[in-house]
């Protein structure tokens, strides 16, 4: 459940960042108008549901975490769909840090105490 969280999230941030392009060619005006922003809205609220379903089971410290790989997602998205956007040095070592973060979280979680 949490990585369909994260999925749903990642969508969302996407539809996003269309909404605002959006925005920025047609205007302000478009706002109520604009299914990149309406649907944004639809997959976040999904996203939410899945974690509060997620949260009834686990522990928020473990399941959390895994939320983070959302940031992820989109790094890794984000250059491929908008060409705005770009890979760096910087944001490539941020991927990486939270990708160990959360595998030793992950890990930490399965070991008893």
């Amino acid at each position: 459940m949490v990585i369909g969280c994260s999925v749903l999230g990642t969508i969302a941030q996407l539809l996003f960042k269309g909404a605002a392009n959006r925005l920025a060619s047609e205007g302000w005006h478009s706002m109520l108008t604009n299914p990149y922003l309406f649907f944004g809205y639809v997959s976040y609220g999904c996203s939410t549901c899945l974690l509060i379903l997620a949260l009834k089971k686990g522990q928020l410290s473990v399941l959390y975490p895994f939320i983070a790989l959302t940031f992820v997602w989109v790094s890794i998205l984000s250059p491929l769909i908008f060409e705005s956007d770009s890979y760096n040095i910087m944001r490539l070592t941020g991927v990486f840090c939270i990708v160990a973060g959360v595998s030793f979280i992950g890990w930490g979680s399965n070991r008893a105490y």
